[in-house]
Parts: C-alpha cells; sequence; structure tokens
C-alpha cells in the first residue's frame, strides 16, 4: 500500500530499503562509517561515523562528589569498570580508543519521549513562508498545519526529518519515540518517511515509529477512512506505537470511541499507546485520563507495552486528594505521563480579546511534583518544534530541562537530578525503551552517554555541578552510542 503510494513520487521504497540496509550493531572492530558503500554525497545515507572507545578518562559522573573524577573502562559495549582517576594514564594522543573527558560530565545519554518529526520546522522551511503565524492560537495552529500537509512530499518530509534527527544526536539525543500522522489527507507519505529515516540512523539512535492519529476517528466525513487507513499503518513491519487524539472529536461520546478504538487496534497488534489526552483548562470538564484507565482495565491490558498520556493540561486543576485517588486507579497500569511545557505554555491559558492584560492560567503538568508527591511516572519533552504549535525552542533536551527548572520552581540539587532524568533515563523507561528511571551511571550499563564540557570556552568558567550544567547548559557535547563515539562526516564532533 505505502510502496505504491511513494511508487507515484518517484520513489521505489523497495530500492531505497536495499540500499541503507545497515548492520543491526556497529561493528566492534570498525573505526569507519558503516553506511560507506552509499556515497557521501547521497541525501539518503545518514552523515555519522563512528570510533570505538574502550577507556574514558578523567571523567565528573552524576550522584558523586563534583569535586571527583573517574575512569571508565568500556567491553563489550558496556561498562566495565568505573575507577578514581589516575593522573599517570594512558596519553590518549597515542591511543584514539582512549578518550581524555578532560573533566567533562558523562551522564546517561537523552531522550525525546514525545516528539513530531513530520510537523518538524514548517517555519524555517521556504517551501512554506506563506504560512505564517499571525494569531498563534491552537485553531490557526491546526488550519496551518493543515495547509501544510495538503503539501508535503517525500522529500520535504526526510529533508525535515533529517534536520530534526542530526540536530537531536548532535544534542546527545539517542533515543526518541517520532509521530507521524497517517489520514486521509497525506495517506502514508508521513509513515513511509519516518520508516526510512529510523532505517537510516538505526545505527545512531534508536528511533519509535508511533502511526498518530491526529484527525477525528470517529467524526467528520474522512473518519471511517482514517480508521481504516490507521490499522494498515499500526501492521507495518517498524511501527512500535498507536497514537491518537480523543480531544479533536466532535463530542465525549465520540472521544471514547476514539479512546476504546485505540485501546483495542494496540492490544490487536501488540504495540505501545499514547494519547494526546485532556488538552484544555477547563474545569467544568470530566478528565477523560479516568475512561482510559477504565478502558484498560476492562481489556486486562497485562502486555508488555507502555501506555503515555501526553498533555493532559486539565488535570493541573485537579486537588491533591485528586491526584492520590488518581494514583490508586492506575495502580498497577504502566502508564506515564508526558508533560509537553514548551507547546502547553504556548498554547494554554490565553484570554480572550477583550480580557486583553488580564490574567493567564499557565497549564502544564507540573512533572516534578507528580512524581515525587503523588508516585505517579512521568517525562518531559519538546513535542513540536518550529512549527504553528511551537515556534520557539531547540531539539536539546537539556534547554528544555532549563526552561523547567522556572516552569516548576526547581532550583535545587535533586531537582536537577530529577529535571535531568526525565530527559534520559524516566523518558526511555516512559516509551519502553530502558528499564532503569535512576541518574547514576554504574557498571554493567550500557554505554549510550553523553560528555558535556564543564567550560562554555577553553578557561572560562567551570560548571562544577549537575544543577549548574542545567542552568546554563555548554554547547560542546562528545557522543557515545554503544561504546562508539560519533562524528559528522564533515568531520564536526557530535
Amino acid at each position: 500500500m505505502a510502496a505504491e503510494f511513494l511508487k507515484t513520487h518517484g520513489i521505489d521504497l523497495q530500492d531505497e530499503m536495499s540500499s541503507i540496509q545497515f548492520p543491526s550493531t556497529i561493528s566492534p572492530n570498525s573505526h569507519a562509517n558503516p553506511t560507506s558503500d552509499i556515497p557521501i554525497s547521497d541525501p539518503r545515507k545518514a552523515r555519522i561515523s563512528y570510533r570505538k572507545i574502550n577507556k574514558i578518562l578523567n571523567v565528573k559522573l552524576p550522584c558523586r562528589d563534583h569535586d571527583e573524577t573517574w575512569d571508565i573502562t568500556i567491553h563489550n559495549d558496556t561498562i566495565a569498570s568505573i575507577e578514581p582517576h589516575n593522573p599517570l594514564s594512558h596519553d590518549t594522543t597515542s591511543d584514539p580508543q582512549i578518550l581524555n573527558g578532560g573533566k567533562a560530565f558523562l551522564l546517561p545519554s537523552l531522550c525525546h519521549p514525545h516528539i513530531h518529526l513530520d510537523k518538524c520546522f514548517l517555519l524555517s522551511d521556504p517551501k512554506y513562508s506563506d504560512l505564517s503565524i499571525e494569531k498563534g492560537d491552537f485553531r490557526e495552529a491546526l488550519s496551518l498545519t493543515s495547509q501544510a500537509k495538503s503539501r508535503f512530499t517525500p522529500d520535504d518530509l526526510l529533508r525535515r526529518g533529517r534536520w530534526l534527527i542530526e540536530e537531536s544526536i548532535a544534542a546527545g539525543v539517542t533515543c526518541m519515540r517520532a509521530f507521524v500522522e497517517v489520514d486521509a489527507t497525506v495517506r502514508f507519505k508521513c509513515l513511509e518517511a519516518g520508516l526510512m529515516l529510523k532505517q537510516q540512523y538505526q545505527n545512531a539512535c534508536d528511533i519509535q515509529i508511533c502511526a498518530f492519529a491526529q484527525d477525528p476517528l470517529f467524526s467528520g466525513e474522512t473518519a471511517a477512512e482514517g480508521r481504516v487507513l490507521m490499522e494498515q499503518a499500526v501492521q507495518e513491519d517498524g511501527v512500535d506505537v498507536v497514537g491518537s487524539t480523543p480531544y479533536v472529536e466532535a463530542d465525549e461520546m465520540q472521544m471514547r470511541e476514539n479512546i476504546d478504538w485505540a485501546v483495542d487496534i494496540a492490544i490487536k497488534y501488540g504495540r505501545h499507546l499514547d494519547l494526546h489526552l485532556d488538552y484544555n483548562l477547563d474545569g467544568s470538564k470530566e478528565p477523560l485520563v479516568y475512561y482510559v484507565i477504565d478502558a484498560l482495565k476492562k481489556r486486562s491490558w497485562t502486555q508488555n507495552k507502555n501506555i503515555m498520556l501526553g498533555h493532559c493540561t486539565r488535570l493541573t486543576l485537579l486537588t491533591s486528594d485528586q491526584w492520590y485517588d488518581l494514583n490508586r486507579r492506575i495502580w498497577e497500569l504502566p502508564i506515564s505521563f508526558a508533560g509537553l511545557p514548551t507547546s502547553d505554555l504556548f498554547m494554554m491559558g490565553r484570554p480572550s480579546e477583550p480580557e486583553e492584560g488580564s490574567e493567564r492560567v499557565r497549564g502544564t503538568l507540573q512533572i516534578p511534583q507528580l512524581i515525587k508527591e503523588y508516585y505517579l511516572q512521568g517525562t518531559i519533552g519538546i513535542n513540536n518544534i518550529g512549527n504553528a504549535f511551537t515556534p520557539q525552542g531547540s531539539c536539546d533536551p537539556m534547554s528544555l530541562a532549563t526552561i523547567c527548572v522556572a516552569i516548576y520552581q526547581a532550583g535545587a540539587k535533586e531537582d536537577a537530578e530529577l529535571l535531568y532524568e526525565c530527559i534520559s533515563t524516566r523518558a526511555k523507561a516512559a516509551i519502553g525503551s530502558g528499564e532503569r528511571r535512576a541518574l547514576e551511571v554504574r557498571e554493567g550499563d550500557k554505554t549510550d552517554l553523553v560528555l558535556v564540557s564543564t567550560n562554555a570556552y577553553e578557561g572560562g568558567r567551570s560548571r562544577r555541578t549537575l544543577q549548574e550544567l542545567l542552568y546554563d547548559p555548554p554547547k560542546e557535547r562528545r557522543i557515545l552510542r554503544r561504546g562508539h563515539m560519533m562524528h559528522l562526516e564533515t568531520g564536526s564532533m557530535l
């Protein structure tokens, strides 16, 4: 189905995929780019090369004394030992497999738990220069995005998708959940571009593909077609997640039908479930989260797949008693909440025009409080970037954590550690790509790591603690993936 569609745009899916068959793991004895069979100028190729690393010297580690540095030994893509730094350690210039950390912080790599791959950077692309923001509200964002979607082409989707993925990898992201829309307008364009990018970048980043229904599935003229297309998409190899948006339906009954359908499809095909839910600040509306929980329990959700609930801004109006009640209802269900503050704050709480400068309710899930006080699972994500839903921001999760210091008023040491977990280990656990939520780097851990410089420039001020890194994240980072340091093909380091 999708292959036939791409063929109408001059792309042979089988030829494309056969040209980018990368090994599932990076060869432990190779220092070259594993995709070197494709010419460097070929746009299908991920512009990344790899250098094997056996030892990392003189690094700071989270959850340890910030005045101490450590030497890390790597074996079979796993941390084999962590020992106090030996000043007499080998000179890195004589062995390319030994990396001098220079007192940088060695941290677990970053994760996008919720990011839209197909709608990114629409405001940066000259192709869509006529679709500029004027009002900046949700209705306009839907309209502008709908107009853009009618113009999507495979080349366009791949170009912008590569921007997002490569900028994310450069920031330290080695894992992401990427939403791609499936509906009567785009059909399988976004899906096939996402699957192609997933394949191209598999050595650098684990990309979960979420087949996503942004449009209604039970109201409107194209609803029935949307359900058919979505079920076809979910069956595609490489699709990991079923995603839907119940709140776009015309009424509450159809919202519930949307939820039931998404849960049933996820169970039928063994996929994770991700719902954009309760995206409002209306205290008169009953949150749909309760219906989601009942739907999961009714179907005895026991499979080894996770549920993510995104936005959920309506829940910011819950009382403490209601939050504790929500915890009791969820109990052992594998549910996590995704706070998406950059989008939520841009979209939520706008006063009506006559109110002009009156009070604005800033609605976004208070993720640290949700974790610490109500013992629920949560993470934070970038969501959209460079489009009418979220024009501002970058692909760097650490810059998101910096904003969250102010949003959540989270400036203490334990706050910094929790915020970093929410863009790293907790984010990976929430999307089912990791089990441990703790920040500590330990022996036996896999070596998806980011080495963050503590200096903005040579001789400049030093950031001595993880808190300081989140207050003002340095741009200089070195990224390790499965025991290999990654480089851009241009020669610049990732």
